[in-house]
């Protein structure tokens, strides 16, 4: 994989793990930008989508803490 590959949406889910649906509430929610759009796809860098996996992550995981 070179740093220059993007990917669709249903692609960078499978990758990082994700569903689909989460990656669009991740761009809906300003938390991920596509690169680039191709057509009617919208395409991602796997490394913004893995680094916003990251941070929602341990947003999530903070969150759970607070009592």
């Amino acid at each position: 994989m070179t740093g220059g590959e993007l990917f669709t949406a249903e692609e960078a889910a499978a990758e990082v793990g994700v569903e689909t649906a989460t990656i669009y509430n991740w761009v809906r929610r300003g938390y991920l930008n596509s690169a680039e759009k191709r057509g009617r796809y919208k395409l991602f860098r796997l490394g913004d989508v893995f680094a916003c996996e990251s941070s929602r992550s341990r947003a999530h995981r903070k969150s759970a803490n607070v009592v």
